[in-house]
């Protein structure tokens, strides 16, 4: 009783949140090594713009922590991760640097271009937005300032590694895609290859039809004759000779069949048909002959004795060199001097056919051939344990050299191929002589190297933003003015700075009698070695006097008592 059993599927291992495309496995040794990488940066990161977190009493390290787990899952959920860290950045410019990763990572795995577009553009969009919003509320200024710094942010640690890793999942795709056809290029070249030897083959056994048929059709001849003769002599061994025939006659019919399985077996005509003779010097000196009719200059040489005592396999190897020798000569390098060696030994023999520069190049850029006829030569070879080359010359010709056992000894037809490699040489990927571990290193630093560029960038820009913040965060279209609100204008100018109040401190003009509180906005206005200062004084929640006034920059111990002036508006 035969059952059939269910397919057995494969048990693989679940893709976790912290695989990309194509991994399986959780990754977690991986994930560990990098929240400790993301955890470092963001500290560093932290340090550099702690002026801006500090307005988060305490809520950046909560913050800064989904921002690491967001730059964890990123292989995963690319899309989620850059939108994310975009948004969180504007409200925590310490995870700029994990943005950029999960920025450069989601771009380089995404494959469609509008989806890397958007993405980008979105990103951007959001942690512009965010900061716009958030900057107010954290009091680092208006609106404008949040749009300024988000601007630069979303310029360097998006936008920029987003396009950096486009160039690069570009570049992976085109790798694969060569690797794959030079792949298919290769089997291609494995299945002609495999054709020509199964022709050659199908071509050895319509050899061993012709010639073992021949036999046997004389054997038959031989056996009708006996049988014709044995009935007029011995009429009791009449019955052998016809049983006789018969045998004959069906080893025939049955190797027929055999090498029928074969397919249309090619048989060679005219001067190259195969016989007794196939293969011997006067076989050769035939072929020699041909050529030299169709005005091929062909020299010939024979060293040793004739192949006429040599197994038939052997002979027809021979014929079978020099006949696809000249061939390739007519047909590729017409005109150009031809040598043909064969050297007979006891024990090998040596066929060799070398060609000299054509005077004429061919009709077609054809090169060499498709060498598929080469490819038969040597299963022919290989099959006798031969061996042959085919190579070019110094010179730019071609020279064939083949050499075979005098007697390669019973069965040795049947035998295996050995393998060999005659197609194009496979294109190597660029650093293809590093190891895995060598490759990743070099990797993980190109990468570390990238960050400290955009780290570089990034302080730069947010420090360009922060010198002008207060022109541009506290720039308001209504100036402040006598009977304004307090709320106003501290809206509208920037907040009340200590070491502005210090500087001033013994330096100003009096306070107005009714004044219950003034404000010192910071100010970075020197000029002539004193630093301008403006002071607006409030009464009731209103402001009652605007006062400018300079005070001098110390750099050294005064020796001049202070001295400034007073504007009422």
């Amino acid at each position: 009783m035969s059952s059939s059993a269910p397919p057995v599927s494969e048990n693989r291992p679940p893709r976790g949140p912290f695989a990309g495309p194509g991994e399986q496995g959780r990754q977690l040794w991986r994930a560990a090594g990098e929240a400790v990488l993301a955890g470092a940066l963001v500290l560093l990161t932290y340090q550099g713009e702690l002026w801006i977190e500090a307005r988060l009493t305490g809520g950046a390290p909560a913050l800064a922590l989904v921002g690491v787990v967001l730059v964890l899952v990123r292989r995963r959920f690319p899309v989620a991760g850059v939108l994310g860290l975009a948004a969180l950045m504007g409200v925590v410019p310490a995870v700029a640097l994990l943005t950029a990763v999960a920025s450069y990572t989601a771009a380089r795995q995404l494959e469609t271009p509008r989806r890397r577009a958007g993405l980008l553009l979105g990103a951007a969009a959001s942690a512009m937005a965010v900061c716009a919003v958030s900057a107010p509320h954290l009091e680092l200024g208006s609106w404008l300032f949040g749009l300024a710094l988000s601007s630069v942010l979303a310029v360097i640690t998006v936008v920029v590694p987003g396009l950096v890793g486009i160039a690069a999942g570009q570049q992976d795709r085109l790798l694969r895609a060569l690797r794959e056809r030079t792949a298919a290029a290769e089997e291609a070249q494995r299945l002609a290859d495999s054709e020509s030897r199964v022709r050659e083959r199908s071509r050895i056994a319509a050899e061993m039809h012709d010639l073992v048929g021949h036999r046997l059709s004389l054997v038959s001849l031989h056996a009708g004759g006996l049988e014709m003769a044995l009935l007029r002599e011995a009429p009791g061994l009449r019955d052998e000779a016809a049983v006789v025939g018969r045998a004959a006659r069906d080893a025939m019919q049955e190797l027929r069949e055999v090498l029928g399985v074969l397919g249309p077996l090619a048989r060679d005509t005219g001067t190259d048909a195969l016989t007794d003779a196939t293969g011997t010097r006067a076989d050769i000196e035939a072929l020699v002959e041909e050529s030299r009719g169709v005005g091929i200059p062909v020299e010939f040489c024979w060293e040793g004795q004739d192949l006429d005592a040599r197994p038939a396999r052997v002979r027809r190897a021979v014929h079978r060199v020099v006949r696809e020798s000249l061939t390739n000569v007519h047909r590729y390098a017409t005109g150009a001097h031809v040598t043909v060696v064969v050297r007979h030994t006891d024990e090998r023999v040596e066929v060799r056919v070398r060609n000299g520069v054509p005077p004429l190049p061919p009709a077609a850029a054809t090169g060499l051939g498709s060498g598929r006829g080469l490819t038969g030569l040597r299963e022919r070879v290989a099959l006798l344990n031969g061996s042959l080359e085919a190579h070019r010359t110094p010179g730019g010709g071609f020279v064939v050299t083949v050499d075979l056992p005098a007697d390669p000894g019973p069965g040795t037809e049947t035998a295996e191929a050995a393998p060999y490699d005659d197609g194009p040489a496979a294109v190597d990927e660029p650093g293809s002589g590093l190891t895995a571990f060598q490759r990743r290193l070099a990797g993980a630093v190109t990468g570390l190297l990238g960050l400290v560029g955009v780290g570089v960038m990034m302080l730069f820009g947010v420090l360009l933003v922060s010198h002008s913040r207060y022109d541009l965060a506290y720039r308001s279209p209504e100036k402040p003015r006598v009977g304004m609100a307090e709320e106003q204008v501290r809206r509208a100018v920037a907040p009340d700075d200590d070491m502005a109040r210090a500087a001033a401190a013994g330096r100003e003009p009096p306070r107005p009698p009714s004044a219950t509180g003034c404000l010192y906005p910071y100010t970075d206005r020197a000029e002539g070695g004193r630093l301008e200062i403006v002071r607006y004084c409030f009464g009731s929640d209103t402001l009652i006097a605007i006062d400018r006034f300079t005070v001098p920059i110390v750099t050294e111990k005064a020796t001049e008592p202070p001295h400034g002036s007073r504007k009422h508006d």
